[in-house]
């Protein structure tokens, strides 16, 4: 097992979206029989043959230099989320990559939980991981998303924001903007999979999205990725109703792979009553209701 077909698909699509116009190539805009930059473009901005661009684009990264990736991230327009998955495909293509490779933490620490609890009077907070498993919460975070965690899921397997969004037809009402969810979703698993095209668990979860669901397909097809640190989260919450949420992501460096997301509301707005409101349900509902006991099978 390789990433060479993850490879050969991401500089593909990156090619394929740039014009001669977009790279200052205006004299040879017309009559063209493909769309997008041809090969031997790319290998003239980024300085190298076209013999050589050819073998990276057929997915071979092994051994590729820095000063190489840095012209391709030139050449292809690509920006820090992109240059980073780049980088992150040429890492993992590398021989001992595999055997080098930390596994992503499946749960919380007792002291990451304590934290959440300690925080959670007033702010939602939650644990995933790389794949997007919700693998912690406080009780306020759990009543925020109690879609996500009451959504019936594979046995053995904690409740996904993925698969939530996917296959949960309450992810409709959920999502504000369902599709920016839905790319949100698709695009970190991407860049999921570009930092480790060896997670069985990941390979299964894009599978099973993939068959059943060909807004997945599509999505998953166009190789988009992104970077996901801050920002702001609209959700329709089937109790307190609207809510827009800031929120920040910030790594947990001792677990790999987790994230530990807050979300907070201004002071003063109608978020932020919101917030309260959901802090008293959460308080009070019967807690299968916000997934504290588990999720339907």
């Amino acid at each position: 097992m390789d990433n060479r077909d993850e490879v050969k698909d991401f500089l593909r699509t990156r090619r394929a979206r740039l014009t001669p116009t977009d790279v200052g190539l205006t004299a040879f805009a017309s009559n063209r029989r493909v769309p997008g930059l041809k090969r031997s473009e790319v290998a003239d901005l980024a300085g190298v043959s076209v013999e050589y661009y050819a073998q990276l684009e057929r997915g071979n990264l092994a051994g590729v230099s820095d000063s190489v990736l840095d012209a391709l991230a030139r050449a292809l327009q690509l920006d820090e989320a992109e240059r980073t998955h780049l980088a992150d495909l040429a890492r993992a293509a590398a021989p001992a990559t595999r055997s080098r490779r930390r596994p992503t933490a499946e749960q919380v620490r007792p002291g990451v939980q304590r934290l959440l609890d300690l925080i959670g009077e007033t702010v939602p907070a939650i644990v995933n991981n790389a794949r997007l498993d919700a693998i912690g919460a406080n009780v306020l975070g759990r009543a925020l998303f109690a879609p996500v965690y009451t959504t019936p899921h594979p046995a053995d397997t904690p409740a996904n924001h993925a698969r939530f969004t996917f296959l949960d037809d309450r992810a409709r009402d959920f999502w504000v903007d369902w599709d920016r969810a839905a790319d949100d979703a698709v695009s970190q698993l991407r860049t999921e999979a570009g930092r480790d095209p060896y997670d069985r668990a990941l390979s299964d979860l894009v599978g099973e999205l993939s068959t059943q669901r060909p807004e997945f397909r599509t999505r998953w097809a166009a190789h988009d990725v992104r970077l996901h640190r801050t920002g702001r989260k609209h959700v329709r919450h089937p109790v307190v109703g609207e809510l827009h949420l800031d929120f920040e992501v910030l790594e947990l460096p001792v677990d790999p792979g987790l994230t530990l997301i807050t979300f907070t509301a201004p002071a003063g707005s109608p978020d932020e009553d919101g917030l309260r409101m959901l802090a008293s349900w959460g308080a009070t509902h019967p807690a299968t209701e916000i997934g504290l006991s588990g999720p339907p099978r």
